[in-house]
């Protein structure tokens, strides 16, 4: 069990800190490109870019997991890990692919990992959403 917590740990912190990273940019991308425009065009594009930005992060970090399943030759190819990886990092938990009684605890390790991701994922978006609509609320007062 150890053995088993200090494999998946520095994947957890890995994609801990790739997410504050996709969260900081895609806010810093809002900011510099969007920031300053109005209308509804500016809030669409504002947050598909935001989508596009914490989406590829998610990928990202589900690939990270596959490569470590790669890795401990649980799978024999990356399409496998990655539908695995996926399915775990989604809560899905499908569970037609097995791992070994070896490592099959770093399923619900992902699993909690992508659930705290894919909700950190949702808070960047709604931050972007919410001052979208902040400042056009602003700039359009309902009184």
């Amino acid at each position: 069990m150890l053995l088993v917590l200090l494999t998946g740990l520095p994947v957890i912190l890995c994609n801990m800190l790739l997410q504050s990273l996709v969260a900081v940019v895609s806010l810093r991308c809002y900011h510099r490109r969007f920031h300053h425009r109005d209308g509804l065009l500016a809030g669409v594009l504002a947050l598909f870019v935001t989508i596009t930005i914490v989406l590829l992060g998610n990928l990202l970090q589900v690939l990270l997991w596959a490569l470590l399943f790669l890795f401990l030759g649980e799978f024999h190819t990356l399409h496998n890990a990655v539908y695995h990886s996926g399915v775990n990092f989604a809560t899905l938990g499908y569970g037609d692919v097995i791992m070994s009684d070896k490592w099959k605890m770093l399923v619900p390790m992902e699993a909690i990992n992508g659930a705290l991701m894919v909700g950190l994922s949702g808070a960047s978006m709604l931050a972007v959403l919410q001052y979208h609509v902040r400042k056009q609320l602003k700039s359009y007062p309902l009184d």
